[in-house]
Protein backbone atom coordinates (compact mmCIF):
# COMPACT_ATOMS: atom_id res chain seq x y z
CA UNK A 1 0.00 0.00 0.00
CA UNK A 2 1.09 3.28 -1.08
CA UNK A 3 0.14 6.60 1.17
CA UNK A 4 1.19 10.12 0.33
CA UNK A 5 2.76 11.68 3.49
CA UNK A 6 1.06 14.45 4.58
CA UNK A 7 2.55 14.82 8.32
CA UNK A 8 6.01 14.89 9.60
CA UNK A 9 4.83 11.84 11.48
CA UNK A 10 3.83 9.66 8.72
CA UNK A 11 4.91 6.38 9.98
CA UNK A 12 8.22 5.05 9.24
CA UNK A 13 9.05 8.50 7.07
CA UNK A 14 11.66 9.77 9.24
CA UNK A 15 13.51 6.21 9.41
CA UNK A 16 13.05 5.31 6.39
CA UNK A 17 15.00 8.81 5.59
CA UNK A 18 17.84 8.53 8.23
CA UNK A 19 18.38 4.65 6.02
CA UNK A 20 19.06 6.74 2.92
CA UNK A 21 20.91 10.11 4.77
CA UNK A 22 22.43 8.71 7.79
CA UNK A 23 24.67 12.06 7.75
CA UNK A 24 21.31 14.21 9.09
CA UNK A 25 20.34 14.70 12.57
CA UNK A 26 16.35 13.89 13.05
CA UNK A 27 15.81 17.58 13.90
CA UNK A 28 17.57 18.35 10.04
CA UNK A 29 15.51 15.98 8.60
CA UNK A 30 12.22 16.95 10.12
CA UNK A 31 12.84 20.69 9.46
CA UNK A 32 13.46 19.52 5.41
CA UNK A 33 10.49 16.94 5.57
CA UNK A 34 8.26 19.95 6.66
CA UNK A 35 9.65 22.51 4.05
CA UNK A 36 8.58 19.73 1.39
CA UNK A 37 4.84 19.53 3.06
CA UNK A 38 4.04 23.50 3.16
CA UNK A 39 4.75 23.10 -0.69
CA UNK A 40 2.39 20.29 -2.46
CA UNK A 41 3.08 21.79 -5.90
CA UNK A 42 6.36 21.52 -5.84
CA UNK A 43 7.13 18.58 -3.86
CA UNK A 44 5.62 14.86 -3.35
CA UNK A 45 6.33 12.01 -0.72
CA UNK A 46 4.90 8.88 -0.65
CA UNK A 47 5.68 5.52 1.88
CA UNK A 48 4.92 2.24 1.07
CA UNK A 49 3.61 -0.21 3.53
CA UNK A 50 3.66 -4.19 3.98
CA UNK A 51 0.33 -6.21 5.00
CA UNK A 52 1.49 -5.19 8.76
CA UNK A 53 1.76 -1.74 8.06
CA UNK A 54 5.43 -2.25 8.47
CA UNK A 55 7.63 0.60 6.83
CA UNK A 56 9.02 -0.71 3.61
CA UNK A 57 10.20 2.36 1.51
CA UNK A 58 9.78 5.99 0.98
CA UNK A 59 10.89 7.66 -1.99
CA UNK A 60 10.72 11.99 -2.58
CA UNK A 61 10.23 13.82 -5.39
CA UNK A 62 10.04 17.50 -6.47
CA UNK A 63 9.18 19.15 -10.19
CA UNK A 64 12.20 21.02 -11.13
CA UNK A 65 12.01 24.35 -13.92
CA UNK A 66 15.60 24.84 -14.11
CA UNK A 67 17.44 22.81 -16.74
CA UNK A 68 17.84 18.78 -16.07
CA UNK A 69 20.52 16.81 -17.47
CA UNK A 70 18.96 14.77 -20.59
CA UNK A 71 15.92 16.26 -20.31
CA UNK A 72 14.11 17.69 -23.24
CA UNK A 73 10.94 19.88 -21.08
CA UNK A 74 10.31 21.66 -18.63
CA UNK A 75 8.98 21.34 -15.90
CA UNK A 76 10.55 17.79 -15.08
CA UNK A 77 9.49 15.57 -12.11
CA UNK A 78 12.64 14.74 -10.62
CA UNK A 79 12.90 11.54 -8.34
CA UNK A 80 14.89 13.26 -5.38
CA UNK A 81 15.46 9.79 -3.23
CA UNK A 82 14.54 6.54 -2.97
CA UNK A 83 15.14 3.67 -0.38
CA UNK A 84 13.38 0.38 -0.19
CA UNK A 85 14.27 -2.16 2.70
CA UNK A 86 16.65 -4.88 2.07
CA UNK A 87 14.26 -6.97 2.83
CA UNK A 88 11.77 -5.76 0.74
CA UNK A 89 13.71 -5.31 -2.24
CA UNK A 90 12.85 -7.40 -5.73
CA UNK A 91 9.55 -6.90 -4.84
CA UNK A 92 7.78 -4.40 -7.03
CA UNK A 93 7.92 -1.58 -3.74
CA UNK A 94 9.94 0.69 -6.08
CA UNK A 95 7.64 0.44 -9.27
CA UNK A 96 4.89 1.05 -7.17
CA UNK A 97 6.39 4.40 -5.68
CA UNK A 98 7.74 5.31 -8.61
CA UNK A 99 4.65 4.61 -10.40
CA UNK A 100 2.82 7.14 -7.75
CA UNK A 101 5.65 9.79 -8.57
CA UNK A 102 5.11 9.34 -12.33
CA UNK A 103 0.79 9.86 -11.68
CA UNK A 104 1.72 13.07 -9.86
CA UNK A 105 4.59 15.00 -12.36
CA UNK A 106 1.73 14.33 -14.59
CA UNK A 107 -0.68 15.86 -12.73
CA UNK A 108 2.26 18.81 -12.34
CA UNK A 109 1.92 19.21 -16.15
CA UNK A 110 5.45 17.08 -16.64
CA UNK A 111 6.02 15.08 -19.38
CA UNK A 112 9.25 13.55 -18.37
CA UNK A 113 10.59 11.95 -14.85
CA UNK A 114 14.20 12.18 -14.32
CA UNK A 115 16.94 10.86 -11.38
CA UNK A 116 20.33 10.67 -10.72
CA UNK A 117 22.65 8.72 -9.23
CA UNK A 118 26.53 8.51 -8.39
CA UNK A 119 28.82 7.03 -10.83
CA UNK A 120 29.78 4.42 -8.65
CA UNK A 121 26.60 3.14 -7.64
CA UNK A 122 25.72 0.46 -9.68
CA UNK A 123 22.62 -0.81 -8.18
CA UNK A 124 21.01 2.71 -8.12
CA UNK A 125 21.78 2.27 -11.88
CA UNK A 126 20.35 -1.12 -12.33
CA UNK A 127 16.97 -0.40 -10.34
CA UNK A 128 16.53 2.56 -12.68
CA UNK A 129 17.10 0.38 -16.00
CA UNK A 130 14.70 -1.53 -14.54
CA UNK A 131 12.02 0.99 -13.53
CA UNK A 132 12.13 1.88 -17.09
CA UNK A 133 14.73 4.83 -16.81
CA UNK A 134 17.59 5.17 -19.81
CA UNK A 135 20.50 6.71 -19.04
CA UNK A 136 21.59 10.03 -20.99
CA UNK A 137 24.59 11.58 -19.54
CA UNK A 138 27.23 11.03 -17.46
CA UNK A 139 28.98 13.96 -15.60
CA UNK A 140 32.02 14.86 -13.24
CA UNK A 141 31.32 17.90 -11.39
CA UNK A 142 34.28 20.45 -10.50
CA UNK A 143 34.67 23.03 -8.19
CA UNK A 144 37.38 25.20 -7.49
CA UNK A 145 37.44 27.46 -3.97
CA UNK A 146 37.76 31.54 -4.71
CA UNK A 147 40.06 33.30 -2.27
CA UNK A 148 39.92 37.35 -2.79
Amino acid sequence: MIEHCTSVEQPGWLELRMALWPEGTPEQHREEMASFLEQPGRYVQVVAYGPDREPLGFVEASVRTDYVNGTESSPVAFLEGMYVVPEARGQGVAREMVGAVEAWGWEMGCSELASDAYLDNELSHAVHRALGFEETERVVYFRKELKG
